[in-house]
């Protein structure tokens, strides 16, 4: 198996390949637009010098003519070329080869090999050739200059790939370093969590209002996610431990119940200590119910819902418990005050809720003498409220009525587990709403909201 590169040195060679790249890329247009730049001022150049000599030609001859060519050039000067041709392509005056080694012909303006001999064999240039009567004009300039410009960019070049090599592979390393320096800190976070640590978060290195980058927002999910985690193995912890508290004394009094009903020899005092364990064990299985049903309220996911009518959900609700109301010598009211359009919802479940937010009312807000469901619309959305009259609930509790097993009655003597709140709220959160209890003045007031 051939050994794979680390995800630092991908990040440095992917460095170095990108500098490299640019670089050329960059030198490479420089060298074919100062070329093309380069042989465009040449061209204009050429062009207008022979522009020149032909309006002296025209107005004096061929002896005006060899005087201006003889002018034009200083002494020495080899980069220019200025000669007079005859019809054979024999040079008759002027710097340039003996013979031409071009055809003769009107030419506007061409690169070439000027000549055969010396130096010119080697040289291009480029030319203009005009005829003048029965003689022709050559105009031109060699490319030497063009050449070496061409040369010190290709040594430009040359240099550019060796500085592009260096700075990538500086530019890899730092980038490299500081890549795993971020994912090592994650990597850190994660093993923690992985051993039982969920305190551990990722740091963040933005500044000020910054949106800081990819890592920041890696970072921030992955905190986000640990500390739901955390959450919800505190509230793990906490459920067990409530459980086990409130599953004791039913199960011990069950224990109990039975020894003593197998030891009664009296057909009628049997019979009513059975009755005895059926309500021990109805209270155990409303326990573990409550527990199954949170649990699945957490889990279901939104295409189990349907088009449901908030108003008819409410008053096959308040149809239901209006009964159960009246004969515990309560007034039972539904107050519809919105007929809202029919939205998505698990009927089942906010069935359920409902109908424990009225148990709590019947129960804890029965001195009150009055129960009311209201059926509102609000700017967050639809509005289930279930008032009461009764003592309530002090402000500095509520959040403690929210939690799963979470009850007033810290010695937990009076019955029930504390569920009934726990499973409102995560339907709520299923929904994508929230549950909030509120005061009623005397009494409570919970309003569960779906946006």
């Amino acid at each position: 198996m051939k050994p794979r590169l680390t995800i630092s040195a991908r990040i440095a060679l992917l460095s170095i390949i990108l500098a490299l790249v640019s670089n050329l890329a960059l030198v490479g247009f420089i060298w074919k637009q100062t070329s093309a730049d380069a042989v465009a001022a040449l061209h204009r150049e050429i062009v207008e010098q022979a522009d020149a000599l032909r309006a002296v030609w025209r107005t004096g001859a061929l002896p005006a003519l060899a005087d201006a060519i003889t002018q034009a050039r200083e002494p020495g000067d080899v980069s220019l070329v200025l000669a007079i041709f005859d019809s054979r392509g024999h040079r008759i005056a002027g710097y340039a080869p003996e013979h031409l080694a071009v055809p003769l012909a009107d030419t506007p303006f061409r690169i070439a090999v000027l000549g055969r001999d010396g130096v010119w064999n080697v040289r291009e240039a480029g030319y203009t050739l005009h005829p003048i009567g029965t003689d022709w004009l050559l105009v031109g300039r060699p490319l030497d200059l063009i050449e070496a410009q061409q040369v010190a960019i290709e040594r430009a070049l040359a240099l550019a790939v060796f500085l592009s090599l260096m700075l990538g592979a500086g530019t890899g390393l730092v980038l490299a370093r500081y890549v795993a320096g971020r994912l090592n800190s994650i990597v850190a976070v994660i093993d923690a969590a992985g051993e039982g640590d969920l305190s551990r978060r990722v740091s963040l290195v933005r500044a000020g209002d910054d949106e800081g980058d990819a890592f920041d927002r890696l970072a921030e999910r992955l905190n986000a996610m640990l500390g739901k985690i955390e959450q919800l193995m505190a509230e793990l912890r906490v459920v067990t431990d409530s459980l086990a508290h409130d599953l004791r004394s039913p199960l011990a009094r069950l224990r109990t119940k039975t020894e003593q009903a197998v030891l009664i020899a009296d057909p009628a005092q049997r019979e009513a200590a059975l009755g005895g364990l059926l309500v021990e064990t109805d209270l155990i299985m409303r326990m573990l119910t409550m527990v199954i049903e949170i649990s699945r309220s957490e889990s279901v996911t939104r295409d189990r819902f349907t088009l449901a009518s908030p108003v008819e959900l409410a008053e096959e609700i308040g149809e239901l418990y209006a009964p159960v109301a009246e004969e515990a010598g309560l007034r039972f009211l539904i107050e519809v005050e919105a007929r809202p359009a029919p939205l998505p919802l698990h009927r089942e479940l906010m069935s359920q809720a409902l109908s424990n937010l009225i148990d709590n009312a019947l129960k804890h807000g029965a001195s009150g003498g009055q129960v009311t469901l209201r059926l509102r619309e609000g700017t967050e959305g639809i509005v289930f409220q279930v008032e009461d009259h009764g003592p309530g609930i002090a402000e500095a509790d509520r959040a403690q009525a929210l939690k799963r097993f979470g009850r007033l009655d810290t010695a937990r003597t009076t019955p029930g587990a504390g569920l009934g709140m726990a499973l409102i709220e995560a339907v709520a959160r299923l929904h994508g709403g929230r549950f909030e209890l509120g005061d009623n003045a005397p009494g409570l007031v919970a309003r569960l909201v779906i946006p």
